[in-house]
């Protein structure tokens, strides 16, 4: 089904509800995609991009509702991979002289998928320029490395168009095609994960072509992205924002992502996450296990953070393997101005901590000091880690950061913060198991109605049979 976009501009591209997988499987996808293909009637007809090879006969089927394939005078081709051009063959099959314009660089790349040299290719450069009758033009704006060497964008005279290609694009599906239609709050998510997993490696190349692009002082109506929604309402809001996430952006928050054999290294993140909190409440701290989260939530996390701390247990006197693959992603990735810092536990050996010291240096991290604890960390390995993390809040902080009280247990009562009272419960700092006053402990013969001061030193917490060091007042 085509969509009206403007005046002789119809989208007659794909929904992908299903997918879940881009470039491999490497982006999940966890709200779909689209594949945006446009058809321009004017005196000149006019196609730009295609879809993904999977749905190339739903495309042919449904473009030939439209409009007689016979009369398609260009093809515009924006980019070259698969989920763009995808359909070529299967439309070049139907209309084989129909010429192709592109970037000298997409030549190649269409070759390499469609093996058709002899196609008829017509290369365009940046300010180049097609007449397409009724006083308008096609314009074409190389956009090499946005996000591979063939990209371009094609902007349409009168209608103020910018066929955008990748970007300000999102992996997004939806029944509606304009972003004043959509959930906003899904549509940011979208858009900033969209940024930050596949084109922060090119950031210092955006704000020049941006301006670049902003220098011809051509008016913009509408973008009309490659994947997800068309911006129709105040479109250049999304420009704004790849200005601001391409120079080097953060946010005060700290991302923490680990995997751990045996849950001595989670302990070590829960307990330096209430350190940092400790010290800064206003820092958002978000915490990942790589083996459970969304690989590419915890990226967009990384990328909207001012510093990340990464943990794993040593195995074999090497990093987790999880970790690894995700420390060669940051590197390939090439975050500007964050800080990092590693963390982990170990048994006879610790090469963990120091291997990921090493890579997170190479990624291009200013780097803070590391922690590693021995075994399953006990009350004072704990108390290290939290006095890391408030090592750590003081270090990145972003802001004049006032010096909090934390509380300090003697014999078992706290000198600062909170007096004990015969009915005060406890929460376990690791855990957060509480010990209620009015319940006991009936598994270690604690009697309903104990006192915390009176339960005895060789209480053990249920949830993580840690002693009573790790609990404070609630």
């Amino acid at each position: 089904m085509a969509i009206h976009v403007k005046n002789n501009i119809r989208w007659v591209g794909q929904r992908d509800w299903e997918v879940r997988d881009f470039h491999g499987t490497e982006y999940k996808t966890l709200q779909g995609s689209s594949y945006n293909s446009y058809l321009i009637r004017e005196a000149k007809n006019v196609l730009i991009d295609t879809v993904d090879k999977k749905f190339s006969r739903d495309f042919i089927v449904n473009l030939e509702q439209e409009i007689d394939l016979n009369t398609i005078d260009y093809i515009i081709i924006n980019h070259a991979e698969e989920d763009h051009a995808g359909a070529l063959s299967e439309l070049m099959a139907r209309i084989p002289n129909t010429p192709i314009y592109c970037t000298a660089n997409a030549i190649d790349s269409i070759n390499g998928h469609h093996h058709h040299p002899e196609w008829h290719f017509i290369t365009v450069k940046t300010g180049d320029t097609l007449d397409i009758g009724n006083g308008k033009q096609l314009i074409f704006v190389e956009t090499p490395m946005l996000h591979w060497p063939d990209s371009m964008m094609t902007y349409m005279t009168q209608d103020a168009v910018l066929f955008s290609n990748d970007a300000f694009g999102q992996h997004y599906c939806d029944e509606h095609l304009f972003n004043d239609e959509v959930d906003q709050t899904e549509l940011y998510e979208q858009c900033i994960r969209y940024y930050a997993n596949i084109l922060t490696p090119f950031s210092r190349l955006v704000t020049p072509k941006i301006n670049e692009i902003l220098g011809f002082n051509l008016p913009v109506s509408m973008i009309a992205t490659s994947h997800g929604i068309v911006w129709r309402d105040n479109p250049t809001q999304i420009v704004e924002k790849y200005l601001e996430w391409a120079n080097d952006y953060q946010e005060d928050r700290i991302t923490i992502f680990y995997d751990s054999m045996s849950s001595n290294t989670r302990m070590m993140a829960d307990a330096i996450a209430q350190g940092i909190h400790d010290t800064d409440p206003a820092v958002a701290v978000k915490i990942y296990n790589i083996s459970r989260h969304d690989k590419n939530e915890i990226l967009t996390q990384i990328f909207r953070s001012k510093g990340v701390l990464v943990g794993s247990s040593t195995m074999n006197n090497v990093m987790m393997p999880k970790i690894a693959g995700m420390l060669e992603e940051l590197t390939g990735l090439r975050f500007r101005n964050k800080r990092a810092s590693a963390f982990g536990s170990f048994g006879w050996t610790g090469g963990a901590v120091d291997r990921i010291q090493t890579r997170l240096m190479d990624a291009g991290f200013d780097i803070s000091l590391s922690l590693k604890a021995k075994w399953r960390p006990d009350g004072d390995a704990l108390a290290d880690c939290r006095e890391h993390g408030r090592k750590i809040a003081r270090e990145w902080a972003l802001h004049p950061l006032t010096t909090p009280t934390i509380p300090v247990t003697i014999n078992d009562k706290p000198t600062t913060g909170a007096t004990e009272t015969q009915s005060q419960s406890m929460i376990c700092n690791v855990c957060q198991w509480v010990y209620d006053p009015a319940l006991g402990e009936p598994l270690q013969n604690v009697a309903p109605g104990t006192a915390w001061s009176d339960v005895p030193d060789s209480f053990l917490c249920p949830g993580c049979a840690l002693g009573k060091s790790v609990f404070d007042p609630m």
